[in-house]
């Protein structure tokens, strides 16, 4: 095994991220948990982790980044925006648009040809244009997270879902099911429904570029099929989509 350079932490709102590098960048061990409110006890046990796993010892530098980065003690600590960038381009190679989608935000960030940040957006004051979003309305339709791809694909029709506060969608959810609509069809009409906000977001950011997808929310098939009616292109998932925040709070400190 490569010797171990550093490590990156991304604690998101729903769940603890983090990598160990060697010095080329290349990803030695990592580790992804729900994040839990006593932050810097995680923190501790989850490092722990993720140096016995790639062989790092405590003299190896951490970057941080995240809602909860100023609760990690790290080396450096930076916004979201400049991590995702950083480790999108890594991934990538090449610029493009990153739709970053997580529990508490959603992030789009335009990556110019050296990696840089261009330009960005963020809906972060409502739950509506996130992960939440989903999470909130799927569990009140009871549908596991294995069966959203499957079920929003064998919908005959797509049952809109208009409501743009989750509070107000959770009830139009409840009325419609009480209508008779099938579940199928309201679980494509909420991912629709999410992928038109995501593309307002973004607005002309995405012109003449390509989409790349990183969160939580990308690992959902359903999202990704939206996303791509939403801006009528495909859609490129980053390998280790979870991760990107992570990966490039540690190449902050390589």
């Amino acid at each position: 095994m490569n010797k171990p350079a550093v490590i990156g932490v991304d604690v998101g709102s729903t769940t603890w991220k983090g990598v160990a590098l060697d010095a080329a960048g290349a990803i030695l061990a990592c580790r992804v948990e729900p994040t839990d409110p006593r932050i810097e006890e995680q923190t501790a046990k989850a490092l722990a982790a993720l140096r016995a796993g790639s062989g790092a010892d405590e003299q190896v530098p951490v970057g941080a980044t995240g809602y909860g980065r100023k609760r990690v003690v790290a080396a450096r600590s930076l916004t979201e925006i400049t991590c995702h960038a950083r480790g999108a381009f890594r991934l990538a190679k090449r610029p493009g648009v990153l739709i970053d989608m997580g529990g508490q935000d959603t992030k789009v960030i335009r990556i110019g040809d050296s990696g840089e940040v261009l330009d960005f957006a963020m809906n972060d004051k409502c739950a509506a244009g996130t992960g939440r979003f989903l999470e909130v309305i799927l569990s009140r339709l009871r549908v596991p997270f294995e069966e959203v791809g499957p079920q929003a694909a064998r919908a005959r029709k797509s049952v809109p879902v208009s409501s743009t506060c989750t509070v107000f969608a959770e009830s139009e959810v409840i009325s419609l099911v009480a209508q008779g609509e099938p579940v199928e069809g309201i679980v494509r009409g909420l991912h629709q429904s999410l992928a038109t906000r995501v593309a307002s977001l973004a607005g002309k950011m995405v012109d003449g570029a390509e989409i790349f997808m990183s969160g939580g929310v990308a690992l959902n098939p359903a999202m990704i099929e939206a996303l791509k009616t939403a801006f009528g292109r495909p859609i490129t998932v980053l390998p280790e989509p979870q991760l990107v925040g992570a990966l490039g709070a540690a190449l902050t400190v390589i």
